[in-house]
């Protein structure tokens, strides 16, 4: 199995999808989720974050992380905020800041590759396209739920500083 990264269905024959390894996807999630984690500082950007890395294949199965661009949590109110963070945390993922966090050494071009496509899509995407619905079913807090999806306060790992989901540390998971 792998994973696709797609524009919305409506507009997904204008942009090449991202078509990745399990391993080259877990490398393209891992450091999008350290980059993020470095540059967030409203609460709305530490969500973006938290939401990259929930999809984490050692957590929820290999090869199921795979996701059209609209079903991130975006919000009109918001949105040209949440874009512009979502570009600059992929600048900073390109320019390699954080990777000495990660407890091997990433295929550069390979992902370097992905992240590229991946600033093509985010730049593509337009609010019009922007599903309310994801954001509010993926942040909608559950009664009694002791995983909730967003941490609150927006706890960071001790170790690597990068934001926790519901699944904890998305490096401490995959072995870093």
């Amino acid at each position: 199995m792998a994973n696709t990264i797609s524009m919305p269905h409506d507009v997904e024959s204008c942009i090449e999808s991202i078509g990745m390894s399990n391993g080259l996807t877990s490398v393209f999630i891992e450091v999008l989720s350290i980059s993020g984690s470095m540059l967030a500082k409203t609460n709305r950007e530490r969500e973006m974050t938290i939401w990259l890395a929930q999809e984490d294949q050692s957590i929820v199965g290999i090869g199921t992380v795979g996701f059209d661009i609209d079903e991130m949590p975006w919000t009109v109110d918001t949105f040209d905020e949440e874009k512009d963070f979502m570009l600059r945390m992929i600048a900073n993922a390109i320019a390699e800041a954080g990777w000495e966090k990660l407890s091997y050494e990433p295929r550069k071009e390979s992902v370097l590759y992905c992240l590229e496509q991946f600033r093509i899509m985010i730049q593509a995407f337009v609010k019009q396209h922007v599903n309310l619905s994801n954001y509010l079913e993926w942040s909608e807090i559950e009664e009694d739920d002791d995983r909730p999806t967003i941490p609150p306060g927006y706890p960071k790992c001790a170790k690597h500083e990068v934001y926790l989901s519901c699944h904890g540390c998305i490096l401490c998971n995959n072995g870093s």
